[in-house]
């Protein structure tokens, strides 16, 4: 089959424009900011500004970061598999407009922030234990083993009880930045104010 150079040129136009099209949505979604752990990361969903703000607030603020808490750190793919696939759900339900006014922690979630609730913790327990100390706080936390969550009796860590976007309208939380490159906005300025 010959190729004539209308073709060519259709070809390469469609391809292009296609190239084109992907590389404004990674920038407009800021793609490479999820390679991160910067908690920042999760304000580029409007959504999380109440999670952030509380979270910002608290004292897990100073030792970890969301994914510290809310993705697997059993292995590297487990944790890359965990975000991969939790931010495909994120993505996906933002960009359909379908979120939720308040959010809740899917199962898989629930499992992740367990885990990493004893795996934070879990040198407070061995204290305990070593200091033969039988008290309420040791006999409480072992009973974490027949099913029980840390948050059943933490509930307010480290969140808080601000559930909604709503609670939290004037929260101080990271602004997100132009989907509109830079270089485009320059241009546009120019056009506006030629000099």
């Amino acid at each position: 089959m010959i190729m004539t150079p209308f073709k060519k040129l259709i070809i390469l136009s469609s391809l292009g424009t296609f190239v084109g099209m992907i590389a404004l949505l990674m920038h407009i979604s800021n793609v490479f900011s999820y390679l991160s752990d910067n908690p920042k990361t999760c304000m580029n969903c409007h959504i999380m500004g109440t999670e952030y703000a509380t979270w910002h607030h608290s004292s897990h603020r100073e030792n970890a970061s969301c994914n510290d808490c809310h993705v697997p750190q059993d292995n590297i793919i487990k944790k890359w598999g965990f975000k991969a696939m939790d931010g495909l759900r994120h993505s996906t339900v933002f960009t359909l407009r379908a979120e939720p006014s308040a959010i809740k922690i899917k199962d898989a979630g629930k499992k992740a922030v367990q885990e990493n609730c004893i795996r934070c913790h879990s040198p407070l327990f061995l204290a305990q234990e070593s200091s033969m100390q039988i008290n309420s706080f040791n006999i409480s936390h072992q009973s974490n083993e027949e099913g029980r969550t840390c948050w059943e009796c933490h509930q307010e860590t480290p969140h808080g009880t601000i559930r909604s976007i709503s609670s939290t309208p004037f929260a101080r939380v990271p602004v997100t930045g132009s989907a509109v490159p830079t270089w485009l906005s320059e241009l546009m300025k120019k056009e506006e104010h030629p000099r």
